[in-house]
């Protein structure tokens, strides 16, 4: 009686439990599943493209199935280096979920580097268990290099010169570039900018395979000695950089001056007469002078001339004497005057003033009191001849 009372309660126990477990099946939202179902598109599997440009692709994540699915999202560069962005609602995303019959957007920018070679790189973008071949065909050999070049790239002159150079920057790569321009001279020196309009900058815009022309001044601090110096300069920015050197080959510092031994600058003569007076010529520079010749600025009638006319060659700090005979002319008035002696060569001259005092001939002074005396004693014999009478 037992037995034939629990066997229809079981089964009635059984059926309420399977009725319970389908209507808790039901009731329950569906989780996400694997991502087996995703399915990755885009119309442009191979594109091509010239160096240094930017790629944007538009990917399509494509759930075929009818619940959502969960996928981890990833990009193989198959060992290229180049720059990438992967992003969904522009965003860098490396997860997503796909809603089943529906597709979500993932967005690729792809930078081409403009140092590569002309060719054919493939790349992947997975999502889960799919995966979408790309392939970017390089249209032309890139280059990523900036040339600084100058036909002449060494001067030569002395130390008050200007040395200038010109030189071109040559942009090669695929985007216009801004170039600072820099000098590393040696403290003291002066190195300025110029472009083709002779404009002074520090900086300057070179177009994606263009060229510009600028012109570089240097100027040698006062003190320098003869010697040759190097200037490295450099056009630069944050993507790309070019150096060249520059030379300059200092002669030495020009100086001349004019004197005499005792530094004085004064003398007499008599009207009609010479005075010989010596001169010293002194190279106080750090650079021969050669050809130095000396001329005169006297006043009407009179007479200047050098013994020598020219001194060839004063190396630094020698000393060259010249004697400079003054001739005073035979009618000047008793009285200072003023001659100017200088002394030139080419790349530097030197002046000197003299002053002159003329004097009286004593000869003169004699012939005037012999007339007195002669006088004198005219009259004196007119007094004893005819004073008596």
């Amino acid at each position: 009686m037992r037995y034939a009372c629990t066997k229809p309660t079981m089964s009635k126990a059984l059926m309420v439990l399977l009725c319970l477990g389908c209507a808790l099946s039901a009731a329950m939202p569906h989780q996400a599943q694997a991502a087996g179902t995703v399915e990755l598109y885009t119309p442009y599997l191979q594109l091509s493209a010239p160096p240094g440009d930017a790629i944007s692709y538009s990917i399509e994540a494509i759930n075929r199935g009818e619940s959502t699915a969960v996928a981890d999202v990833a990009f193989d560069a198959k060992g290229n280096k180049w720059d990438y962005e992967l992003t969904a609602g522009g965003r860098a995303v490396d997860r997503l979920a796909v809603k089943g019959g529906e597709s979500q957007t993932l967005s690729l920018m792809l930078r081409v580097p403009l140092e590569i070679n002309k060719g054919v790189y493939r790349f992947e973008v997975k999502a889960g268990g799919g995966t979408l071949p790309l392939a970017v065909v390089v249209s032309e050999q890139g280059t990523f290099r900036t040339e600084l070049e100058t036909e002449q790239p060494n001067m030569q002159g002395h130390s008050d010169s200007t040395f200038s150079y010109t030189a071109t920057i040559r942009n090669r790569t695929a985007e216009k570039q801004t170039y600072a321009l820099n000098a590393q001279a040696e403290p003291g020196w002066d190195v300025s900018f110029a472009d083709g309009g002779g404009t002074n900058v520090t900086s300057v815009e070179v177009e994606a395979g263009g060229e510009k022309s600028i012109s570089i001044s240097v100027k040698p601090p006062e003190t320098v000695q003869a010697g040759t110096y190097k200037i490295p300069v450099a056009a630069t920015n944050n993507a790309s950089s070019a150096e060249t050197t520059f030379e300059a080959v200092v002669t030495g510092t020009y100086a001349l001056s004019l004197s005499t031994p005792n530094d004085l600058l004064s003398t007499d003569v008599t009207a009609g007469s010479e005075r010989k007076l010596d001169l010293t010529l002194d190279n106080t520079g750090s650079a021969e002078l050669a050809n130095v010749s000396l001329s005169a600025d006297s006043p009407t009638g009179w007479e200047v001339t050098f013994e020598p006319s020219a001194v060839e060659s004063i190396k630094p700090g020698e000393t060259a004497r010249v004697q400079a005979t003054i001739k005073a002319d035979k009618k000047a008035l008793a009285g200072d005057y003023v001659v100017n002696v200088t002394a030139s060569a080419p790349e530097k001259s030197a002046s000197a003033q003299f002053r002159v005092a003329v004097e009286t001939s004593v000869l003169w002074g004699w012939i005037g009191i012999l007339i007195i005396v002669l006088v004198g004693a005219g009259i004196y014999y007119l007094f004893r001849k005819y004073g008596r009478r």
